[in-house]
């Protein structure tokens, strides 16, 4: 067989169309794409963040030979492997996203990229995908137009600025795909990129290709486990497809269809659980009556329940705790037990309980369990008719009222009277305070008051939603009820000391694992009243007081429990979440509170009876940074001792899906319900035999009717991640659960249906402004109701349907908002068009909002201000408190303290506090404000409290608008003296700024080499002139540039960036004025996390100065030394890569907004107000340096740079993150010598700005490849773990060399080390003839790195390293400094 390159389809040549009909013909192409959203590791960040990485996986032989026979049988001329890649490629897309319209980017072999819209569906064939891969491809080539003019029709503007966010995946040939290229298709929310490239092979005994696929992506959303699942099940879908060409025209089976062919490859199946495990079906500790009983035994006067209860104290109510111990509890449900088995219930008979939390339905449930019945519980709240539905589906034999729950309502009573068979009531039962039990007779317990119950023996009746309108009952088993702890004992550390919570709603199953828990391992069960419940902020106090240690919540009793409080719980250990989607915020809320709580989300249905899935969270305490990486939605984790989480394909394959594919989660355990109750159809639909496995061996017993190896559908949506984890993606139908609660929709819109005032209506589940799942009704009035005019708002219709509802279904299920609409939308083919539906108006959303009471009057201090004085107090080492507007700075703060600052408050507060928070909000007050407000983002909004206003963003762009008129204005007076005169003038006299500096001391020497004769004044902070010329002379020193003759050359004047006239004396500056011939404004205070307001005196006003200098006597030339961060915003980052470079001659209009720190935002404002100057006639030169590093041939550099900083922390951690992101890195000298070339050349004032900028393309990989060669044990770390290990390391190693940085590093360091492409057009033709040039980083790191090593900043490598550093002959004068701010 003839090996086929690997070649993308050939563009037509013979479209001659016109470019804009071409153009056309794309936008209508490419109209309203669906984005692919593609399952990630780590949160999605807004705005959008990129660390890139890059993988290489060589196909296997049988991948490549399949890529061949695929391509041939295309039978087109211009078919090939790469076509063959792509379709396969897209099958994986869409078996990730389950969406069928697919959009990426590939090449051409123009080398002009392309956009390719595909259409994927679960019934195509492998062929028919490749088929209409290769006619997009032929149609895309046929009509193609340059990619920036495409990005540019597309997003409607004249110049393409950036790509819209069409695409997140690039196919690519790497033949066709330069680095350019790849460059110019680059955009933020570009998640990955595949190159395909061959690699050539001389061998005669190799038939096949060897194909490889390089994957660059973002390590700040994918781990390199995912990328190798996705190339390992790229080559099973070529396998299958392969097999698809014996079948000869035969009719392909569901193998063969994309939606049901395997993909899972042998990784995957590494990660997945092996669905034909025994999972040990027979293995039962006993019922838990039986364990209750032993336990009441053993320890009879431990105390068991500890019930809060409001009782009357003279005119006020107060909290009495009442305590019941082990024997009170079992002895009533022992008199329980016996009187329901005297009145003639029978073994598992259903006894429904009329419910009220509190001890007496501890007793109810145990004596209904003891009796071998079935307990069911009814909460009085439903309204009544609802409760005759319950019991209608119940059939109860029995039923039991608790006496502190009321009454049965009338139209209860007489349905049971008359359409229920109860043969025994309880009326009035209640458990006293003394332990007796009032409404059925004392017993003394005897044995046969504990009926013998098995694993197959049904104990409890639940309710789920049904579709028809009517609740589904579940018949719970005894099995679950108590298998699952013992491993819970070992897996979490539960026993006999714990304190346990009864939080869950009295009708709602998990109320069981709240009674059956302590229960079961002898541990104490705690019930706070109803007002503790209710009233925002009383939760956490009651816990707190009663020392809680494990609790179960559902995420909504999360938020309540965290609403409004402010009381620690020190002493919880661990909280159980199931019920609903767990989000990070809910565990961000709870953690503020418990900084010692491990989080353990859990999954599981009401058929499943347990929860039977964990995924566990460290306590905030012991790992603060765990959430910074986790997403948004907390994935439901693994299966549970004996129970498999199994996600299967969805489209009836009945294969196990794969890492990343979409599918219906199935829990197969041994502990599911038995099935619902008179409902065999329904039963076998959702509980299912297992296909994968043959059924299991195994002896029936007493009550148990042998091993049944059982799944159930859950009808839930969820995709296997690289760790094995399930996280959940939706729902399969139109089951939806809102605050825990499981709701039918389809159980509303019948409800709906029924209501003779409307006329049509669909339920939906909307989120509100805090991202809330809420039910909106969009109801449709009938033509009567349309017509009247007394209720055009429809006000009481939405009235009187929303009283409709409640007497039909539970209040969580009426919908919070409804919405009246003249007709629904529809779609062409006559269905509800619900993304036509209109989102409803905020206000709405807030009608539904109950208003809560506002809180106490605070003290003189607010609990924020008197925690964060104490931090301030031990931090700052301060005697006492500190005064509410005292200044962190004027205390003895500083950086490093400050950073240090930072953690203490994400710490106490749990909560993300930037690590700018101090500079923003230096006095105690402001910082509390801000710590408030960062909080009330976590909090529930309570009606009617406002929330701390966060601190404003600082709007530089408008302080520039407010300084432009302060640009002084050349007047006729002045004698403007051409800027020639500095190059030709024998003798110039220079003033220059920041010569202290690291890069001032470098300009200082450039500009004394290049002009001989001349000399320089040096503006300098110190308290004297000799002080002055001592620190320019240690700067220089410490540089190796000083040099004797300086000392005739060089003078030193004192004075202050940051002051009036550079804070010069009169008399200086008068000789200033008249003396110099030329001004190079270099200095400025250069920090990274200073805000604007601190850095606007000596980087903005300065310049200002600076042109008033200039100004004065005679107008003098002027070079201002600014930076790349005045580009450092998306915009110029997305511009560079469409234009192959940011232009000299932007306006820097495309930073006017979104600079984030307060340096580049003070360059910006510097370089406006001299774009201004300019135009009023001033020889201004604006020269952008990116990173400055060290020395090209000394080796000498700045040891407090970012870029050093970063390599000794990663020699101080031993690993390094994996980074491909390039940096713009030059050597001192080059940088100085462009400045002084730039105020030094006639030439120079032909254009304003001149970037710096190295084509090489150094990434950060390759600073870390370096520290490797030369020895340095440094291993590559993907970045997000990276990025934990070393947040933990700084946190109890204060003097690693990061920490002063870690705004960078934690913050933001994929935005701020990813910089834009700069075009430096200007500055090679200034720099022509002059010999200079940039030198290579990779030539000089070694060079550096010996300079660090004998400057002491890093240890001397291994002697065994690959490489060895220089040596160098040079003697340290001390460590070089950063700051330019004299």
């Amino acid at each position: 067989m003839a090996q086929q390159p690997i070649v993308t389809p050939a563009p037509s040549t013979s479209n001659l169309a016109d470019l804009s009909e071409r153009l056309a013909r794309w936008q209508e192409r490419l109209r309203s794409p669906t984005e692919l959203q593609l399952p990630t590791d780590y949160p999605r960040p807004s705005p959008p963040r990129a660390v890139e990485a890059v993988e290489t996986f060589e196909l296997s032989a049988a991948s490549s030979v399949a890529l061949l026979q695929l391509a041939l049988h295309l039978n087109e001329d211009d078919a090939s492997p790469f076509t063959v890649l792509l379709a396969a490629f897209a099958i994986l897309l869409h078996r990730y996203t389950a969406e069928e319209d697919i959009v990426v980017s590939s090449s051409s072999e123009s080398a002009n990229p392309l956009v390719l819209r595909l259409s994927v569906k679960p019934t195509d064939t492998f062929l028919d995908v490749l088929r209409m891969a290769h006619r997009v491809s032929r149609e895309a080539a046929a009509d193609e137009v340059s990619f920036a003019a495409l990005m540019s029709q597309l997003a409607g503007e004249p110049e393409a600025a950036a790509a819209p966010a069409l695409f997140r995946v690039r196919f690519f040939n790497q033949t066709d795909a330069d680095a350019a290229t790849l460059r110019q298709t680059m955009t933020q929310t570009t998640d990955f990129t595949v190159q395909v490239r061959q690699r050539s092979t001389m061998s005669l005994r190799q038939l096949h290709p060897a194909i490889e696929l390089q994957i660059a992506f973002n390590q700040v959303l994918f781990t390199t486990k995912r990328i190798a699942h996705m190339v390992a099940q790229l080559q099973v879908v070529l396998a299958t497809a392969a097999e698809t060409l014996a079948l000869a025209g035969s009719e392909p089976g569901p193998q063969h269809r994309v939606g049901t062919m395997t993909i899972a490859a042998e990784l995957d199946r590494h990660v997945a659980p092996d669905p034909t495990a025994d999972l040990h079906w027979a293995e039962f500790p006993g019922s838990i009556t039986s364990i209750f009983a032993q336990n009441a035994q053993r320890h009879p006067d431990k105390r068991f329940v500890v019930e809060s209860v409001l009782r009357p104290s003279g005119d006020k109510e107060v909290v009495v705790a009442r305590e019941f111990s082990y024997g009170q509890i079992f002895r009533a449900a022992c008199a329980l037990s016996r009187a329901l088995q005297q009145g003639g219930i029978a073994r598992e008979d259903v006894v429904v309980v009329y419910a009220h939390r509190g001890a007496d339905l501890v007793v109810a449930i145990l004596g209904v369990l003891m009796a071998g019945a079935t307990y069911s519980v009814v909460d009085p709240a439903y309204p009544p008719a609802r409760q005759t539905v319950y019991l209608q589906v119940a059939q109860p034999r029995g039923l039991v009222v608790l006496r502190r729950a009321g009454e049965l309502p009338q139209e209860v009573r007489d349905f049971v009277a008359a359409e229920l068979a109860v043969v025994y009531t309880v009326p009035a039962l209640e458990l006293l305070d003394s332990g007796a039990l009032g409404g059925v007779e004392p017993v003394d317990c005897a044995a046969s008051d504990i009926v013998e119950v098995g694993p197959d023996s049904i104990g409890t009746l639940s309710f789920t939603s049904g579709s028809t309108g009517v609740p589904k009952g579940v018949r719970g088993r005894h099995y679950s009820l108590t298998h699952f702890y013992p491993w819970m004992a070992h897996e979490f550390g539960l026993g006999d000391g714990d304190r346990f919570t009864m939080l869950s709603g009295i009708a709602h199953d998990p109320i069981q694992r709240d009674v059956f828990t302590p229960a079961f391992f002898g541990a104490e069960l705690h019930i706070p009243t109803s007002e503790d419940i209710g009233v925002p902020g009383q939760l956490a106090q009651w816990m707190g007081a009663h020392a809680v240690t494990v609790t179960h919540l559902t995420p909504a009793m999360g938020q309540l429990l965290a609403a409004n409080a402010t009381a620690p719980i020190p002493t919880l250990r661990s909280a159980f979440f199931v019920g609903d989607l767990l989000t990070k915020r809910d565990c961000q809320r709870l953690q503020r509170l418990a900084a010692n709580c491990r989080i353990v989300n859990m999954y599981g249905t009401t058929e499943t009876q347990r929860a039977v899935s964990f995924c566990a969270l460290p306590p905030h305490a012991t790992n603060p940074a765990f959430l910074d990486a986790a997403k948004d939605i907390i994935p439901a984790g693994r299966g549970m001792c004996d129970v498999q989480l199994l996600v299967v394909n969805r489209h009836g394959g009945g294969g196990l899906c794969a890492v990343g594919e979409v599918g219906e989660i199935y829990v197969r355990s041994g502990g599911l319900a038995e099935g619902y109750l008179q409902l065999p159809d329904a039963t076998a639909a959702k509980f299912v035999a297992n296909w994968f496995a043959p059924a299991p061996h195994g002896a029936a017993g007493t009550f148990f009717h042998g091993p049944r190896d059982r799944m159930y559908r859950t009808g839930d949506l969820g995709r296997y991640r690289p760790d094995g984890d399930v996280e959940c993606s939706g729902r399969i139908d139109d089951q939806v659960k809102i605050r825990g609660f499981r709701i039918e929709l389809g159980e509303i819109n019948n409800m709906l249906a029924q209501h003779p005032r409307l006329r049509a209506n669909v339920t939906l589940v909307r989120r509100d402004k805090n991202e809330e799942q809420t039910l909106v009704a969009y109801i449709v009035p009938s033509e009567s109701e349309q017509r009247r005019t007394d209720d055009t708002a429809r006000r009481e219709l939405v009235a009187d349907v929303r009283a409709y509802l409640r007497q039909k279904l539970p209040s969580y299920a009426v919908p919070a908002v409804f919405v009246p609409l003249k007709r629904l939308p529809l779609t062409p083919n006559g269905k509800v068009d619900r993304a036509a539906l209109p989102f409803p108006d905020t206000p709405l959303f807030g009608a539904a909002v109950q208003p809560t009471g506002a809180g106490a009057e605070p003290a003189r201090m607010t609990p924020t201000e008197r925690a964060l004085a104490h931090i301030w107090a031990d931090l700052l080492a301060l005697p006492a408190a500190p005064e509410l507007d005292a200044s962190f700075f004027d205390l003895g703060g500083h950086s490093i303290l400050a950073t240090r600052m930072v953690f203490r408050v994400r710490t106490a507060f749990a909560v993300d506090a930037p690590l700018g928070l101090v500079f923003r909000c230096p006095t105690l007050r402001a910082m509390a404000a801000a710590v408030d407000a960062m909080q009330a983002e976590l909090q529930l909004d309570a009606a009617g409290a406002a929330a701390p206003a966060a601190a404003p963003e600082t709007d530089y762009a408008a302080d520039l608008d407010a300084l432009l008129p302060l640009v002084p204005q050349l007047g006729a007076a002045y004698t403007a003296i051409p800027p020639a005169l500095v190059e030709r003038d024998a003798a110039p006299t220079f003033f220059l700024t920041g010569a202290t500096g690291f890069l001032g001391a470098f300009v200082l020497d450039a500009l004394l080499r290049r002009h001989p004769s001349s000399s320089v004044v040096c503006l300098t902070r110190a308290p004297s002139p000799a002080a002055a010329m001592a620190r320019i002379r240690q700067a220089a020193e410490a540089n190796l540039v000083w040099r004797a003759d300086w000392a005739d050359r060089v003078r030193a004047v004192v004075g202050d960036l940051a002051q009036p006239r550079l804070g010069l004396g009169d008399a200086d500056w008068a000789q200033c004025a008249e003396r110099v011939d030329a001004i190079v404004h270099n200095g400025a205070l250069v920090h990274w996390v200073y805000p604007y307001e601190k850095l606007r005196a000596p980087n903005v006003l300065s310049t200002l100065e600076v042109l008033k200098l200039a100004q004065a006597h005679h107008t003098k030339p002027v070079t201002f030394v600014s930076s790349t961060a005045a580009l450092d915003t998306p915009h110029y980052v997305e511009l560079g890569t469409a234009l192959r470079g940011v232009r000299e001659s932007d306006d820097l209009e495309g930073s006017r907004r979104g600079l984030g720190a307060g340096y580049g935002q003070s360059k910006w404002v510097s370089e406006k107000l001299l774009m201004r100057a300019r135009l009023a006639g001033f020889p201004v030169t604006i020269v952008r340096p990116g990173y400055v590093l060290g020395h090209s041939a000394t080796g000498v550099t700045n040891t407090d740079d970012f870029i050093w900083r970063l390599a000794k922390g990663c020699i101080e951690l031993g690993e390094s993150p994996v980074m491909n992101n390039t940096v713009n890195l030059c050597p001192v000298d080059y940088v100085a010598r462009v400045i002084v070339e730039a105020i030094s050349q006639p030439r120079a004032l032909d254009h304003l700005v001149y970037h710096i900028f190295n084509h090489e393309h150094f990434r950060f990989q390759s600073l870390f490849d370096a520290l490797r060669r030369f020895g340095y044990t440094v291993r590559d770390t993907e970045y997000m773990q990276w990025r934990s290990r070393l947040m933990e390391y700084t946190l109890s190693n204060n003097d690693s060399a990061l920490y002063p940085l870690l705004h960078y590093v934690l913050d933001d360091l994929p935005t701020s080390t990813k910089s834009a492409e700069l075009d430096d057009a200007h500055t090679r033709a200034l720099l022509e003839g002059t010999g200079v040039a940039c030198a290579p980083m990779q030539d000089l790191m070694g060079l550096y790195l010996a300079y660090l090593v004998k400057a002491g900043f890093i240890p001397q490598p291994p002697a065994d390293a690959e490489c060895e550093l220089p040596k160098l002959d040079i003697e340290v004068h001390g460590l070089v400094s950063r700051s330019s701010h004299i």
